[in-house]
């Protein structure tokens, strides 16, 4: 139940600041800066001295990262010691 005037917004930003994009790529943010500064992700877009990330880019970006070099048919416990 809504009280006064206390509302939850349930909208997702497009607009990600450095820790949040870091953070929905799935890494730290100094592994972030690193793969920015590397072209692995993109550019933020600045405005007025505010500096966001686009979730679409950010998604474009990680769809172009590699997969892991393990095949689809092995079993990923093979490479471990017993």
């Amino acid at each position: 139940m809504q009280q006064g005037n206390q509302h939850t917004s349930s909208v997702s930003p497009r607009g990600l600041r450095r820790p949040d994009a870091a953070a929905y790529v799935g890494v730290s943010p100094t592994k972030f800066d690193e793969w920015v500064a590397r072209g692995v992700m993109p550019s933020p877009k600045r405005v007025d001295g505010v500096v966001i990330w686009d979730r679409r880019t950010l998604d474009a970006a990680f769809e172009e990262l590699p997969d892991s070099n393990v095949r689809a048919d092995a079993d990923v416990w093979d490479s471990v010691a017993p």
